[in-house]
């Protein structure tokens, strides 16, 4: 009798969670936290590298965060729903507005793998020969390498915090072999961990890593349980285009009824069906101009 390998795509594979003494480790000395990220570093990359529906979806959920996190540090008002109303809701010739551009440059950093290309279309307003300077900047190890790439940004260009933050992410993803951008250090940076330097800054960055990938990990658990129940209802749908639907949704962190493949009608009947069926939620609690997630 032979054994058969389980389906990873089943959502009842699933990795162990985090043990406590990573997610509650006491970060007291320098090799504590460094000791401590590294090992959260350890268990992301198992979440990020499983063959799972929902990476993208991840990545669209952190690059709203990392959004958000911008906004504030900036002195900007907005919001996750905010920024959502902002991108989603944009009419052909629209502008985003700020704080739209500044979810648009995180969501474009997310979506390709870490390339020059990538990251020159993520921040088109800085010239090139920049962004490939301060993305070499960082030596050593992959979280210090991220330090240097955010200490060097900040130093040419103190008020380029989006490019910074957006780099440095780019730069630990690049030093740990993966394929995209994974917003931990713009999630997990405080405000006045933007001023300090050198080793400084490398502490507060291992801290960042740290917290911000307990919270990834997380979210990853609580996605892969969302995409089952969405991938488990998808046969049921018999309209036509649902199964494109259902892809975009797996995909996109929300979306509007217009932009499924679908007549108007149609698109806002299968969002509903699918709200009912547990599978979707409404994001905005609103009668109108309503945006869906998983």
């Amino acid at each position: 009798m032979t054994s058969q390998k389980p389906d990873i795509s089943d959502a009842r594979v699933t990795l162990p969670q985090l043990p406590a003494w990573v997610t509650q480790g006491h970060r007291e000395t320098p090799e504590d936290v460094a000791f401590l990220s590294g090992a959260t570093l350890i268990h992301l990359r198992l979440v990020l590298t499983r063959d799972d529906p929902h990476q993208a979806l991840l990545r669209e959920r952190l690059a709203l965060r990392a959004a958000e996190v911008c906004a504030t540090h900036s002195g900007r008002p907005e919001r996750a729903a905010e920024l959502r109303d902002a991108v989603h809701l944009l009419r052909e010739g629209d502008l985003p507005g700020p704080a739209g551009e500044n979810y648009l440059a995180w969501r474009r950093a997310v979506e390709r793998p870490v390339s020059g290309a990538a990251l020159q279309r993520a921040l088109p307003g800085h010239p090139p020969e920049a962004l490939n300077g301060w993305f070499a900047a960082g030596q050593g190890a992959p979280v210090a390498q991220a330090a240097g790439v955010l200490e060097a940004v900040l130093a040419d260009a103190p008020r380029a915090l989006l490019a910074a933050l957006i780099l440095a992410d780019a730069a630990l993803a690049q030093a740990l072999g993966w394929s995209h951008v994974t917003p931990l250090l713009a999630n997990g940076l405080k405000r006045a961990d933007l001023r300090l330097k050198e080793a400084n800054l490398r502490l507060a960055c291992h801290r960042a890593v740290h917290s911000a990938g307990i919270e990834a990990a997380r979210l990853s658990t609580n996605l892969t349980r969302r995409t089952a129940r969405l991938r488990a209802v998808a046969p049921k749908l018999r309209a036509k285009g649902a199964a494109e639907a259902v892809t975009l949704f797996l995909t996109r962190d929300a979306i509007a009824p217009a932009a499924l493949p679908l007549p108007d009608r149609a698109a806002r009947r299968l969002c509903d069906r699918l709200v009912q069926l547990g599978a979707i939620r409404e994001l905005t609690g609103r009668d109108t101009f309503r945006l869906y997630g998983v």
